[in-house]
């Protein structure tokens, strides 16, 4: 068969012939090649080859041909995409670590937990137990590099036998995902659509690459609104808890070929200082392996703008579940191109040890930087084994223990208030000791909370059950009241839900309840600031409008863990209707709702989808007897609208309530659905 062909890199002069390097890799391509079909038999090309794209039901095929060929592989199904596409997992380690995956997978969530483990329990555990490393590819679809890398890799994790690709198989288990597969096919096939190889473009893509969210769908991963989202977080949140994750993107800055950690600060404070540090590990060891490969251009740190600070994004949420997360962006595409030429990125730096000269780039070219940085990641992940399963076990143990006593966040609001009084006190020399500022520093109104109590009989409680359920969706553990209980002096109702800081994931608790404070990141006094990477802050308890008590004293109740999600607080249709004169709005019954849920807007763009009669009121009223706010919804009953109506109170826990013998409302303004575009 054909050798795949990897080209080698000069930082002075354009890659050499791919010939030359075909020979280095006939040592790493052993035994089992024989028997394993190679991306060349399987699609006519090589992956990276240029003008040419493999879709997501080609790699899906394929990947299910490697299952059956190899006893390094299993592929799993993980969720089905919004077209309808079911969105697979390929499991990858040696046949061995097969035959106790179930075991392996257990001491993963043991040791990311920490609850009820001792650190002696936890070390056997880390002995005994298997790196989990998640690599994924092609989040935004027209960043193409990021998906075909994938299919190659796991081509070459099945089919390569040298010592190295042995050593990764027996020490790590590896979970390689495609992240969009609909934005692959959309834009796979898009780009191969001209049959002219040299006329193949990605740009112009119609349509989102992902159905609802496009670009965003790398903002949604605390929320999990979409399928391929949930499908992510239930592996990385409730199934196998990796220790590293590496999500891969396009494009590098210009003048460089790649970007990879250690990234630029500032990191979040809520994250466990073992993060940054464990970033970059993984980073040097990334870093270092380009160079010893003479593969120049990866920068780092402020080489990019690229940091650690928000939450949401796939490779970002993962900190604050005490998970290494990775990002490269790299640069590459099926047509070739060139190396941008930026003079201030050619003489060497701390940021681009490595620089390289404008030359002519090939996709094959920025394909092997990504199997290079796969398997530095695989390489520290397998040398660091028992390190990162235990050091994920202290993360999660260092949150119970700061959530199970007194504990205070600094931000860099409390920072300058303390900056502020030594200020005040110089001018007014007052000498004051170091205890005393750190008593401003902990006071006891700013601890940080034992919890938080979300009320069962507030306004909007539906709502508050989705913001429930976005925290299960992350691992995070809640509980219910199952009778009414009292803390820090207020009583709560029966039904509340209690979310308590001393679990694992208490970084995601406080990120998602606790406002964010970015730091001024002014360079120098009098210069521009440096703007985040991308939001400086999101707090989704705030952004829902979430009612939340902050209970900073240790406190108890009859609660019980949540099994599964939240149910949707069950709505009702009050009153019986009478039969409805067709096409006659005069007499016809009338049922109110009011909009103070946001899903009565759902409900009453649903009741509108099906040709259904909603109008709004404009002025207070009263009607059949009941009080009507300015706002409330109205629907005009007909023969096909009361099967709706309990549809949506069960499905969206709306109200609606009867206005039986009412006349026809004054004063009321019929509502039509507004046509929707989705622009990226």
């Amino acid at each position: 068969m054909t050798l795949r062909a990897r080209p080698c890199f000069h930082p002075r002069r354009p890659a050499i012939t791919l010939a030359i390097a075909a020979l280095a890799l006939v040592p790493a391509l052993a035994s089992a090649q024989g028997r394993i079909t190679s991306p060349l038999q399987q699609f006519g090309h090589n992956i990276g080859d240029d003008y040419f794209l493999a879709n997501y039901a080609q790699l899906t095929a394929y990947w299910q041909k490697l299952d059956a060929e190899s006893n390094r592989m299993r592929v799993e199904r993980i969720g089905t995409t919004a077209e309808g596409r079911p969105m697979v997992m390929a499991i990858i380690t040696a046949p061995d670590n097969f035959k106790k995956l179930g075991k392996y997978r257990e001491i993963a969530e043991k040791l990311a937990r920490a609850d009820g483990l001792t650190g002696a329990q936890a070390r056997e555990l880390a002995r005994d137990g298997k790196a989990v490393v998640w690599i994924d590819g092609g989040l935004h679809a027209t960043e193409v590099l990021g998906a075909q890398q994938l299919i190659q890799w796991v081509y070459e994790m099945v089919s390569r036998d040298d010592p190295e690709t042995r050593r990764f198989l027996r020490d790590v288990i590896l979970l390689a995902v495609l992240a969009n597969p609909d934005g692959m096919d959309l834009v796979s096939n898009w780009y191969m659509r001209d049959s002219v190889p040299a006329k193949r473009s990605i740009l112009g893509v119609p349509r989102l690459y992902q159905k609802y969210a496009g670009h965003d769908n790398n903002r949604d991963s605390y929320m999990a609104s979409q399928p391929e989202t949930q499908a992510m977080d239930s592996i990385l949140f409730r199934a196998w808890y990796p220790q590293i994750m590496y999500n891969h993107h396009q494009t590098g800055p210009a003048g460089t070929i790649m970007f990879a950690p250690p990234f630029r600060d500032p990191f979040n404070y809520n994250l466990d200082a073992l993060i940054p540090v464990g970033i970059d590990l993984v980073g040097a060891a990334m870093h270092n392996r380009f160079v010893a490969e003479g593969k120049p251009g990866t920068t780092m740190r402020g080489g990019a703008n690229y940091s650690t600070w928000w939450n949401g994004g796939l490779r970002t949420t993962v900190y604050y579940h005490n998970m290494i997360g990775l990002l490269t962006e790299t640069i590459g595409n099926p047509t070739p191109m060139e190396v941008a030429f930026v003079p201030d990125r050619l003489l060497p730096t701390g940021n681009t040890p490595f620089p390289i000269l404008p030359q002519k780039w090939h996709f094959a070219q920025s394909l092997a930087y990504e199997l290079t940085a796969n398997r530095a990641v695989m390489d520290v992940a397998s040398k660091y084994r028992e390190e990162f399963l235990f050091n994920i076990y202290r993360m999660g143990k260092n949150s119970i223990e700061r959530g199970s006593r007194d504990t205070w966040t600094l931000t860099p609001k409390r920072v300058d208030a303390v900056k502020q009084a030594v200020e005040r006190n110089r001018t007014a020399k007052i000498v004051a000791t170091p205890a005393q500022y750190v008593g401003i520093l902990q006071d006891a109104v700013a601890r940080d909370p034992r919890g938080y109590v979300i009320r069962s009989d507030q306004k909007d409680f539906a709502t508050a059950v989705k913001f429930i359920n976005a925290l299960v969706k992350n691992g995070v553990t809640v509980h219910r009241a199952t009778s009414g209980f009292g803390a820090a002096g207020k009583t709560y109702p029966a039904g509340s839900y209690v979310v308590m800081t001393a679990q694992a994931f208490r970084p995601h608790v406080l990120d998602m309840f606790e406002p964010q404070n970015h730091p001024d990141d002014i360079p120098y006094p009098g210069g521009a600031p440096t703007p985040p990477y991308d939001n400086a802050g999101w707090t989704l308890a705030f952004q829902m409008g979430v009612e939340f008590d902050r209970i900073l004293d240790p406190f108890s109740g009859p609660f019980e863990v949540l099994r599964g999600f939240a149910p949707v607080p069950q709505g009702v249709v009050a009153g019986a209707p009478t039969a409805a004169v067709a096409g006659t709005v005069a007499a016809a019954q009338w049922y109110a709702f009011e909009r103070r849920t946001n899903d009565a807007f759902a409900a009453a763009n649903r009741l509108l989808a099906r040709g259904e009669e909603v109008y709004t009121i404009v002025d207070p009223q009263h009607i059949g007897g009941r009080a009507l706010a300015p706002g409330t919804f109205l629907v005009n009953v007909r023969a096909t609208t009361l099967p709706l109506l309990r549809s949506l109170a069960s499905e969206r826990g709306v109200v609606f309530s009867s206005l039986q013998g009412a006349p026809v409302p004054a004063g009321i303004v019929r509502l039509r659905q507004p046509r929707i575009a989705l622009w990226d």
